[in-house]
């Protein structure tokens, strides 16, 4: 498993995705039905009808990286979008617990703290 920082965001895709796509074919949904940048280094999720295949594609700094996981049974439990909702966002946690074959949906998520890495910290300076 790849280890991401925390500041890599994870996108699923609702729906079905043809699994015969590849690097371009993947790289084109991200652009235009998710809308985002392929080569941010995000993570980006894709499966195919019957949920039993599924697809990641990642950008780590020197090329695209795509790999894929087929189920021999079951199936993944693919969350549900909201209304108009062209991606769905996974925490790091949530994204290890879909691989690992649990129902997001029966699951219930706690008030918790997590600092944003948006937040600067509050008197980091400039030591050098």
């Amino acid at each position: 498993m790849f280890g991401f920082g925390p500041a890599t965001r994870i996108y699923l895709a609702p729906g079905a995705t043809d699994m015969r796509k590849g690097f371009e074919g993947l790289y084109g949904l991200v652009r235009d039905r998710l809308q985002c940048e392929p080569l941010s280094g995000h993570v980006f999720l894709f499966s195919n009808a019957r949920r039993n295949r599924l697809k990641l594609m990642v950008f780590d700094g020197s090329g695209l990286w795509v790999c894929s996981k087929r189920l021999e049974r079951g199936c993944f439990r693919w969350p549900e979008p909201g209304d108009g909702e062209a991606k769905i966002v996974l925490t790091h946690e949530e994204l290890a617990m879909l691989l690992g074959g649990i129902d997001l949906a029966q699951t219930r998520r706690r008030r918790w703290y997590r600092k944003s890495s948006d937040e600067a910290l509050p008197n980091a300076r400039n030591t050098a």
